[in-house]
Order: structure tokens, then sequence, then C-alpha cells
């Protein structure tokens, strides 16, 4: 595998892109952001990722890119908070041809969990580790012995009868004005459930709001480990672009 590598972070406000150290886990320049276009069509998408790729010239070797949606064989299949003209778009021959490197794209919290897994807070960790990433939505990863079990979406685990993320994700908090303390119970609720079906070793919390861990991850009464994820804002990158070195 290389020891280099490029990615690229395809969220709804921005596209953000950057060199990364394979090795360390590490941005190797800083990091470039460009709005994201509106609409967020493939094309437009695409032209960006291009223009993200010139202005590091001398890149060489795969790219990663992730995106909000299911990814099968390169081919988006969902697009619940992205432009709908995704669904069905064999996005790596898109956005291979656009950018003249070989690209390959992941599923946003997928690459998170690739990146904690690999050099943040489930480093060395052994067995089943589920990442999740608490946003707009619910994003999980679920990574077996360092293998990703890809597209795992469980956000939208029905708990007590409501689509999870509608009740547990950061925006119900912020929409609802929760307490921490009566978030946590959401978030108890919740991660007792994937518990019970998944067993893992280790939770990791991801998501803008993990930088508050300390306020309310010690409310979430589970009996499996759970912390906060290490690599925060960078883990998109950092992951889209170790997938796509892992994929040639």
């Amino acid at each position: 595998m290389d020891q280099r590598g490029f990615g690229v972070d395809f969220g709804g406000s921005g596209i953000k892109g950057a060199p990364v150290d394979l090795v360390a886990g590490e941005f190797a320049a800083d990091r470039v952001r460009i709005e994201t276009p509106q609409p967020a069509t493939p094309d437009a998408v695409a032209a960006v990722v291009a223009e993200l790729l010139v202005q590091f010239r001398g890149t060489a070797g795969t790219v990663g890119v992730t995106v909000p949606g299911v990814v099968r064989h390169g081919v988006v299949s969902s697009a619940a908070n992205i432009d709908a003209s995704w669904i069905g778009t064999d996005a790596d021959a898109l956005l291979t041809e656009a950018t003249g490197h070989e690209v390959h794209i992941v599923n946003d919290a997928d690459a998170a969990g690739v990146a904690e897994v690999a050099y943040g807070a489930a480093r060395g960790q052994q067995g089943l580790v589920v990442v999740t990433t608490l946003g707009t939505g619910i994003g999980s990863a679920v990574v077996h012995d360092g293998v990703l079990v890809p597209n795992s979406e469980l956000g939208h685990l029905e708990v007590d009868g409501h689509d999870a993320e509608s009740r547990a994700a950061n925006s119900a908090r912020e929409a609802e004005g929760l307490s921490w303390e009566a978030w946590a119970e959401r978030l108890t609720r919740y991660y007792r459930v994937v518990e019970a079906l998944m067993s893992p070793e280790l939770f990791v919390v991801g998501g803008g709001v993990s930088k508050h861990a300390q306020l309310f991850l010690p409310l979430v009464d589970i009996k499996t480990p759970i912390v906060p994820a290490a690599l925060r804002n960078r883990a998109g990158i950092v992951g889209a672009a170790l997938h796509a070195a892992r994929a040639v």
C-alpha cells in the first residue's frame, strides 16, 4: 500500500480535501475547502473534486471520496441527504474520469470508522467495533478485526416505534432543546438496542458533538465501553484516503 493518499470529504455545505500520510494517519498538507455546489449533482461535485486535486499538483496515486449514502461497488444506491440524481450513479467511474485519478468512494460514516480503527480511538482493538457519528442523523460503521462491514445504517434501526436518529441524533437534541441528561437517556436506549443486537467490544462516538463528550458520554448507561472519537473532523478525509489505498 502507498504511504501517501488523498482524501475528499463530501458534505452538505463543504467539500474538503487533503493529502494524507497513511502511516501516521495525518494530513500531509493543509486541508482545502470548497463550498458544496447547489444542487450537488454528481457532475457538479465531480467538478469540485477535480478542482481540489488541481490545487494539490503532484498528487499521485488513488483518491478516496466520502459520500453520505449507501455505496455498493462504487455505485451510490441511496440519497437521504444529497441530490436524488446520485442514486444509481457509478461514482467511482464518474470521478475517475473527471479527475484523471483512480477514485474509490466510501460511505462517510464507514470512512470515519476505518480511520478510528486504524489510527484513532479504536486502534489495536480486536473483535467488533461500532463507530457512530452523531450529527444531523446517526451514521454507523461496523469493523471486525480491522475489516469494514460496509453500509450498516444503524441510525435507521427502529427503537420504541421511531427511526432511531429522529430521536437520538444531535439534531434532535438541538431541535427539542434537550438537556445533556435528557439526551443521554435517549442515547442509552439507542445504544442498548445496538448492544443487544451486536455485542460489540467497543463503541466509538464521533460527529461534531463528540468534542463535548465529557458532558454526555459518562451519562450513557450501557455495559459496553464507549469512548469519544479521536480524529473528529479529520476522520472522513483520512478514512477515505485509507479506503482508496486499500482498494487498489
